[in-house]
């Protein structure tokens, strides 16, 4: 008996023993932990060879939510938006953010951490000549040595503070873009059964005729206006709202030589938003319709149910021209605070950057390959017609348009 009470004693004292470590060790890591809460680690030896978090190199930056002005050529590009395995302009301008401590290593692998935006994509091959970003970004911004390295056809002309809020897609009222190609392109048809392009000789000497300058305004203003374009992009439906888009320019410019003795016109159209393939489309039926392969009532049908089969222009002479804050401008542009986004003081350089690196490009490019010519000799090839293939898909029921959505923006 006397055993067993010994026994039973022994274990009590056992787990009271336990019970004490536990305590004491639970009290130790509190201790730890408050430590922690107040300790200097400036002044604590470097453990293990780590640097700790307050490290200089590990100092904590404040950013603030910023607007960039953007210039670049898209020849060797594949578009603006970050794609995995690809040349993008937003890879480019990454690297050399994260280089610089602009951003840092977990914004660079996803940029959503610092509210990167851009106000329009670009696709491969499209420039743009005043791209704006909205990013989270430091007070201390050294664009001249940060301009030293991107590659030289991508530029970056300034940086203004923005609203806490501010998102350069959703802020933006209207995008211009302009589309620049030879006027050789309206030269019309030689007759009924002739519907290919003029011979290649003859587009260093071709000059447009005031009359037939006219004809080519007079076919842009019909796109002016809010109509359904569903026509002019792709898997879309005429009953799908957001194929309704609000044009409130379309012009062309007057005929200019360029470098190569090449005459020239540039075509610009302003727009709430676009989609995707819908400027090129719009400018290969104005061709189509000058040019005399199809009439005015095909343009005027593409507007309507119908699904017709529309030649696309090339992507080479399109450009983002232009990002619209007029809203946002009338708004906070004068509070005292913030800056209008009208870059008037950044004019004068983007403009001296777009002649050398995009037009020239442009000029060069259709004078030595013929983009443009190759490309009308296509046109006969459509029907300008019903088409009853890729029939677009239909809209979700109740679908409403909520600001930019599908495909918006996506222009190239």
């Amino acid at each position: 008996m006397s055993e067993a009470l010994d026994k039973f004693d022994a274990d009590a004292a056992a787990k009271k023993a336990a019970k004490d470590e536990g305590v004491k060790e639970a009290q130790r890591l509190k201790r730890t932990l408050k430590r922690k809460k107040w300790v200097d680690w400036n002044d604590q030896d470097t453990e293990d060879g780590k640097r700790r978090a307050t490290d200089p190199a590990f100092e904590r930056i404040k950013r603030k939510k910023s607007a960039i002005l953007l210039s670049y050529c898209g020849a060797n590009y594949f578009g603006m938006q970050r794609n995995p395995g690809m040349q993008t302009i937003e890879e480019e301008l990454f690297k050399v953010m994260l280089k610089h401590k602009w951003i840092t290593e977990d914004s660079f692998e996803q940029v959503q951490i610092a509210c990167f935006q851009r106000a329009a994509r670009t696709d491969k091959g499209v420039s743009a000549a005043r791209q704006v970003c909205s990013v989270k970004l430091p007070d201390d911004l050294d664009l001249k040595a940060f301009n030293e390295d991107l590659p030289e056809q991508i530029r970056l002309f300034g940086v203004e503070r923005v609203t806490k809020g501010f998102n350069a897609k959703d802020q933006c009222n209207a995008r211009t873009y302009t589309y620049t190609l030879p006027t050789v392109a309206f030269a019309p048809c030689q007759s009924e059964s002739d519907k290919e392009a003029q011979p290649p000789e003859e587009q260093s000497t071709y000059c447009i005729s005031p009359e037939h300058l006219q004809k080519v305004r007079e076919t842009l203003q019909l796109y002016e206006g809010t109509k359904n374009f569903h026509n002019f992009t792709s898997k879309k439906n005429f009953l799908d709202p957001s194929a309704k888009r609000f044009i409130m320019l379309f012009s062309c410019s007057d005929p200019f030589k360029s470098p190569q003795g090449i005459e020239f016109v540039t075509l610009k159209v302003k727009g709430q938003s676009f989609m995707l393939h819908q400027i090129r489309k719009m400018v290969g039926l104005a061709i189509a319709i000058v040019r005399g392969n199809t009439t005015t009532s095909t343009l005027e049908r593409a507007l309507t149910e119908e699904r017709l089969d529309l030649p696309m222009a090339p992507g080479l002479g399109l450009v983002l021209d232009t990002v619209h804050y007029e809203r946002y401008n009338d708004r906070y542009g004068t509070d005292g605070i913030h800056n209008p986004l009208t870059w008037a003081a950044q004019e004068a350089e983007v403009s001296e950057f777009v002649e050398r690196q995009i037009f020239s490009q442009i000029y060069k490019t259709e004078a030595e390959e013929k983009n443009m010519l190759d490309w009308i000799s296509t046109l006969h090839y459509h029907s300008y017609d019903t088409r009853r293939d890729d029939a677009p898909p239909p809209p979700p029921p109740n679908a409403k348009r909520k600001g930019n959505t599908t495909q918006d923006d996506g222009e190239e």
